[in-house]
């Protein structure tokens, strides 16, 4: 599986962005999916997974109530919603993929990773 993170950019606080993850291979809409951040100076951390059909996700404390990870498999697809940004929420977005179809939210337990898309949120 190949990724290619995209929709980063800057806005302000309070502002929303829509990431997008597509993906080639077939085994997309098989996969157990997620979206980690990697904030400057820190290691990068867990923001949200999804099961292979959607049914479950799960979230960091800090973005529950803000984002929203959702996936369309017709178009191999991963998406992370991102509505009332902080500054905090400022850093590089990567998605990744698993070869199983359950969530995750250990880095370990991802076998592909994007390339990451940069969202800086100003106060």
């Amino acid at each position: 599986v190949q990724l290619q993170a995209s929709g980063g950019g800057l806005v302000q606080a309070g502002g929303s962005l829509r990431l997008s993850c597509a993906a080639s291979g077939r085994t997309f809409s098989s996969s157990g999916m997620g979206w980690f951040r990697q904030a400057p100076g820190k290691e990068r951390e867990f923001v949200a997974t999804i099961t292979w059909n959607g049914a479950s996700t799960y979230y960091q404390d800090s973005v529950k109530g803000r984002f929203t990870i959702s996936r369309d498999n017709a178009k191999n697809t991963l998406y992370l919603q991102m509505n009332t940004l902080k500054p905090e929420d400022t850093a590089l977005y990567y998605c990744a993929a698993r070869r199983v179809s359950g969530l995750s939210i250990a880095q370990g337990a991802y076998a592909y990773w994007g390339q990451g898309t940069q969202v800086t949120v100003s106060s």
